[in-house]
């Protein structure tokens, strides 16, 4: 077989090892040949394709980002896009695709391979947020970054005695901020699933000043208060429907002044979450990704998208990865919620 493989959407730590662990037990135990799509959904689009081989492949395993490029690109919603995809790979003699994604870019896969599209899903997304599997790779380097980040803010709020905000990835789903905020000993973590009451807020943060200690606030760009307590800003939205999220932090900063008149500083991690090494847990599991899809591809097992259960990883329909997000339970944020304050 010739197979095609794909990075779409924002990149993330771990892309190359499932690159590389395709290719290589692809060449070496299957025989099969591959071709990379430069850019996500584009180069597919366009025909614009790069080699791989075994040789490409090697050394990019400790690597962050992806060999291949990526981008937002939507095929769906250009006029003839689905037929521009057929018709390169059918010219490019490409049998299958291996589309490593999120909720974007595997939501695509499900659509092209209603069509009659040859497709395999990886998960990938460092918000953790995609249906079906236990954890996407690219999370868990997030989360150290994060933890890592928030460790540092501790310092320095107590020393100028401010109140910290620290702003990380999270549209529709908090489990960055949960979970960095829980191993980052934050005062207040605020997610996308539960709206926050700004006054409750602004008591914890008062509350724990009195205690003569600085409160660290982490905050999810997708997190948003109680209808009508705060403006929000509007923002333009990209290929697949989203809004551009950022500055929720800024607001928090400036409603915990106002309302307090304590000191209150924003810290935006941003790409950093997505940037550099990965962990080596990310290595092991988008390897291990990478070996199932490979598989799954050969025997011809399409339509599924590889996903961790427990420690095992199986093999799901795209339907079932991409038919809603997977957000943060009641149960796990009222964990958290003990430490508020």
């Amino acid at each position: 077989m010739r197979i095609g493989v794909l990075t779409g959407g924002g990149d993330c730590p771990g892309l190359n090892a499932v690159i590389r662990a395709v290719v290589r037990k692809g060449v070496t135990v299957y025989g099969h040949e591959f071709v990379g799509f430069r850019d996500g959904w584009r180069g597919p689009l366009e025909g614009d394709t790069m080699p791989l081989e075994i040789q490409t492949v090697r050394g990019i395993l400790p690597r962050g980002g992806t060999i291949l490029g990526s981008s937002r690109t939507n095929p769906i919603k250009i006029d003839g896009g689905v037929d521009r995809i057929k018709a390169n790979l059918a010219d490019g003699g490409v049998d299958a695709l291996i589309a490593i994604g999120g909720e974007d870019t595997l939501g695509v896969a499900k659509q092209l391979y209603d069509l009659g599209v040859n497709v395999i899903g990886v998960p990938k997304t460092i918000d953790n947020d995609l249906n079906a599997t236990d954890y996407t790779f690219g999370f868990d380097t997030a989360v150290n970054i994060a933890t890592e980040a928030i460790d540092r803010l501790h310092t320095t709020a107590e020393s100028h005695h401010r109140a910290l905000i620290c702003e990380v990835m999270g549209r529709h789903a908090g489990w960055i901020a949960l979970h960095a905020g829980m191993a980052g000993g934050a005062n207040v973590i605020l997610i996308p699933e539960k709206p926050f009451d700004i006054d409750k807020v602004c008591e914890y943060v008062e509350s724990r000043f009195k205690i003569r200690y600085s409160p660290i606030i982490v905050v999810a760009e997708g997190a948003h208060p109680i209808e009508g307590q705060m403006a929000l800003q509007a923002n333009e939205l990209d290929s697949f429907g989203h809004v551009r999220l950022g500055g929720i932090g800024e607001l928090l900063a400036h409603e915990i002044e106002k309302r307090t008149g304590k000191e209150a500083r924003t810290t935006v991690l941003g790409h950093v979450q997505r940037g550099g090494t990965p962990s080596a847990y990310d290595r092991v599991l988008a390897t291990r990704f990478g070996l199932q899809a490979i598989d799954a591809a050969h025997e011809g097992d399409f339509g599924k998208m590889v996903a961790l259960r427990g420690t095992d990883i199986v093999r799901v329909g795209l339907d079932a990865a991409t038919s809603e997000l997977k957000t943060v339970p009641p149960s796990r944020y009222q964990e958290a919620e003990v430490f508020f304050g």
